[in-house]
């Protein structure tokens, strides 16, 4: 029997299910080509079968299990280009939406994203992976919705989710805090100084290498 418990903090059961088996299929603990039921899952996890379902629909969504009716679920290996394809779609928005988060932001808003990116220093310097996630996923966030792309911020948000069910961080690869802190100064510096078009190259060296790395991960 496989070995799995519920992460501490999670927004939900759903959510909590979800990283429960991503962490499993990280540890070796469930394996591609085996298939492992519901009522296993929920009984391992001590929760309900509801969460179960929704959890697996999630990681279904991402490529990463195949559920199979009325049988249960089957573990599917991560494949490259699944994260190629959405760091392409992130490459797509994100660039031009620094532009215009740099050209057309207030000074308020400039003033969030400066503070986003002192938060992600100030975790870096703490080696604190719990506070950093949030404030760079945040900090991309205040960018994009600075750029006035609201509809795009949800878009990156759910693909960064699945990105990060799909594998590993890209700390997995040796890149440490304080590293990828240091990717998106440049991309601040920009935006705070109003200049649109180093922003907008800023941002996609940033991406351009975390598709390098996330890519090696998944392969």
């Amino acid at each position: 029997m496989p070995e799995l418990a519920l992460p501490p903090e999670a927004p939900s059961l759903a959510d909590a299910v979800a990283q429960s088996v991503r962490d499993g299929v990280a540890a070796g603990e469930l394996v591609p080509d085996r298939t492992y039921s519901v009522y296993q899952l929920a009984g391992l996890l001590g929760v309900s079968r509801s969460p179960v379902r929704e959890g697996l629909l999630r990681l279904a969504e991402a490529g990463l299990v195949e559920i199979i009716r009325n049988r249960g679920f089957r573990v599917l290996p991560p494949r490259a280009h699944d994260v190629e394809e959405i760091i392409g779609i992130r490459l797509a928005l994100e660039p031009p939406a620094a532009r215009l988060a740099a050209e057309q932001a207030t000074d308020e808003q400039h003033a969030a994203i400066r503070s986003a990116l002192d938060s992600m220093a100030a975790a870096a310097s703490r080696g604190d992976d719990a506070s950093f996630w949030p404030a760079d996923r945040a900090l991309h966030d205040l960018l994009l919705r600075a750029s006035g792309k609201s509809r795009t911020a949800v878009i990156i948000e759910q693909l960064r989710t699945t990105t990060a069910l799909l594998g590993p961080p890209t700390t997995a690869s040796g890149r440490t805090l304080t590293e990828i802190h240091a990717e998106h100064e440049p991309v601040v510096t920009a935006v705070l100084a109003r200049d649109g078009a180093a922003a907008e190259s800023a941002m996609r060296v940033h991406l351009e290498a975390t598709r390098k790395l996330l890519i090696a991960n998944a392969r």
